[in-house]
């Protein structure tokens, strides 16, 4: 393969979009998931992204924004979960598979029943070879958001994420905290729903963060090696998905998968090396 053939997919306006859609959202999403993990909130984010698909079809039939109707459903999905978990017996995951799996199936009927001009297939999973100006300068904003306000406040919400009643005898605001990260949560789906849509963006929510806290021992290296690895997995899904005549986001998420496997194996090892290096220590009279 010449030169000429592997600059091609560079070459193409609907490309050079994708590619920026892959590097605006890469940030956010991997900087999410590490929290996402650190928190356990792995099938919050499935939660979230499912139940955004009502908040859709209820805003193209009374004429708004998309994306406003999307946030709205993420925000009311969070705040059923955590009032429903709070005020009875059932446990925190069985509330959220009962909340996404119901607004999900409330996004289909409505989507059935309604005709609209919206291809299911691009919302449930995403349409990055149409991005558009818009779609970009959207996603910039929101990825601009909560980028910064993942950074600014990374160490408050690293101690709201491991122990909530330690957070708020510190004096923090810990319900604000615990809100703010649904938000950003909603926001962040929202940014990714052009690129990845409804059902992948959970992959780019989750799989940077597993990935990161494989390989690396403190999480605020944590949440650069994130970052490289999303958006490295999204620029290189994207360029193969080019040569392999298949849809980006699908081929983003197996190289996570994939990268995640490698990660885990290489955990696997380093762990086994070490625990027969120190049975070797122990047998060994010198070291005593």
């Amino acid at each position: 393969m010449d030169l000429d053939t592997l600059l091609l997919p560079f070459k193409f306006p609907f490309m050079q979009n994708a590619f920026l859609i892959c590097i605006i959202v890469s940030v956010p999403t991997a900087l999410l998931s590490c929290f996402l993990v650190m928190k356990g909130w792995a099938l919050m984010g499935d939660a979230v992204s499912h139940a955004i698909l009502p908040g859709i079809v209820i805003a193209y039939i009374f004429g708004i924004p998309l994306l406003i109707g999307a946030f709205a459903a993420g925000m009311i999905c969070a705040l059923a979960t955590g009032y429903l978990a709070g005020n009875s017996r059932v446990k925190q995951d069985t509330v959220m598979g009962v909340v996404f799996s119901g607004m999900f199936g409330l996004g289909i009927v409505l989507y059935v029943a309604v005709e609209t001009n919206a291809h299911l297939d691009h919302i449930l999973f995403g349409n990055m070879l149409g991005v558009g100006t818009q779609d970009l300068l959207t996603a910039g904003v929101i990825a601009a958001l909560v980028g910064a306000g993942l950074v600014l406040k990374w160490k408050d919400l690293v101690l709201h994420s491991f122990d909530a009643a330690q957070a708020q005898a510190s004096g923090l605001p810990v319900n604000l905290l615990h809100y703010g990260l649904l938000a950003a949560l909603s926001l962040t789906i929202v940014a990714t729903l052009s690129a990845a849509g409804l059902i992948l963006a959970i992959g780019l929510l989750i799989a940077p963060g597993a990935i990161a806290f494989l390989l690396v021992r403190t999480f605020g290296t944590m949440l650069w090696v994130s970052v490289l690895v999303c958006m490295a997995s999204m620029l290189a899904g994207t360029y193969a998905s080019f040569f392999l005549d298949s849809a980006p986001a699908p081929t983003i998420v197996l190289i996570l998968s994939g990268l995640f496997v490698v990660a885990f194996v290489r955990r696997l090892v380093l762990t086994h090396r070490a625990s027969m290096l120190r049975v070797a220590s122990d047998g060994d009279p010198s070291t005593r």
